[in-house]
């Protein structure tokens, strides 16, 4: 059978070791979807694959064991799932019926987010679906994910994108009873931000993470939360090969406008420095950054981007990291 690999690989199929055989990927933007698409999937799992769904590292869902020749069959009916979870959300997709236009942009994750964690900051699914409605479908391969807080569920320090919900602390120092369970809490668990003065909580704004946990220990309600909305974003953090590594800090206290704009301009980035002939034309954000610089990258995410007032900025970024080849911690007998 000849099979057009690069035409599958785009409709959202992968080619796998079994000759004959692919592999349905389905998106789930946010991570969130209503049980009735369980059927669906149960079917062409039941009908089309070996009867087993594998769920992703990205919470997305891959069924195996699928004949080339059932794609169309199978497109047709995962049209409702691609309805509720694209086009509803206002994502363009001209033909429901042909499957997914782009196998790029991989699903946008998301912890569970403050419709259910007391720690979580803002709704993840909600930000991840505005996200997805901003970039897919796009043939480039960009790792997003929203994490509510700074526990970061979702690993986001392992994404090229990972955005992180902050909350602005407000102090009504009438309310502090000085019973210190804010100080306490944050010396042991956080980041040890806040200090009590003259029987009063002091909050050293260069060492607080926006993590919202003084608010959750206070008995007296002294803190509160500034009702705007900020967030944390770390970039270029990977796993891989060649120089796995943890997300740095890239923007603090910016808005979500500011967060999808930058992540929006990305692409034209990519399209720019991307190595025209890496294999299977993709090549990781990070190595493109690596290899153009952050200042670079810096010019092209934060074109036409509005910074609020508290926003801040990382002047410099050493991406860190460690390289296979430099295998200085053991000697030629493995001690």
């Amino acid at each position: 059978m000849d099979i057009n690999t690069k035409k599958i690989k785009k409709n959202a199929y992968r080619v796998t070791k079994e000759r004959g055989k692919t592999a349905l990927r389905i998106r789930v933007p946010g991570g969130h979807l209503e049980v009735k698409y369980f059927d669906i999937i149960k079917d062409i799992a039941e009908k089309y694959g070996d009867g087993s769904v594998h769920i992703t590292i990205r919470q997305g869902f891959e069924v195996p064991g699928i004949d080339f020749d059932k794609i169309p069959e199978i497109n047709r009916m995962i049209a409702p799932i691609i309805q509720g979870l694209e086009l509803d959300y206002g994502v363009n997709i001209e033909e429901v019926e042909q499957g997914y236009p782009a196998a790029g942009t991989r699903n946008v994750s998301a912890c569970i987010g403050n419709k259910v964690c007391p720690f979580a900051n803002y709704h993840t699914t909600d930000l991840a679906i505005k996200i997805e409605k901003a970039i897919f479908p796009n043939d480039r391969h960009v790792k997003i994910a929203c994490t509510g807080c700074p526990n970061d569920c979702i690993k986001a320090h392992m994404q090229d994108f990972g955005i992180i919900g902050q909350v602005e602390p407000v102090y009504d120092a009438a309310r502090c009873v000085g019973c210190e369970a804010c100080v306490k809490n944050c010396t042991k668990r956080v980041s040890g931000a806040l200090k009590m003065e003259n029987y009063k909580v002091k909050r050293d704004e260069g060492r607080c993470l926006g993590c919202g946990e003084c608010i959750l220990k206070c008995p007296t309600g002294a803190w509160s939360r500034n009702p705007e909305k900020f967030f944390r974003v770390v970039i270029m953090g990977r796993t891989g090969k060649r120089n796995p590594r943890l997300a740095e800090t890239f923007l603090e206290w910016v808005d979500e406008a500011a967060v999808i704009k930058i992540i929006q301009n990305t692409y034209a980035f990519i399209e720019n420095y991307i190595d025209q002939e890496a294999p299977g034309g993709k090549e990781h954000i990070g190595y493109i950054v690596d290899r153009a610089g952050y200042y670079t990258f810096k010019e092209y995410a934060l074109k036409d981007v509005a910074l609020g007032p508290k926003a801040k900025v990382a002047q410099y970024i050493d991406f860190g990291g460690y390289k296979y080849e430099r295998n200085v911690y053991f000697d030629k007998s493995g001690k």
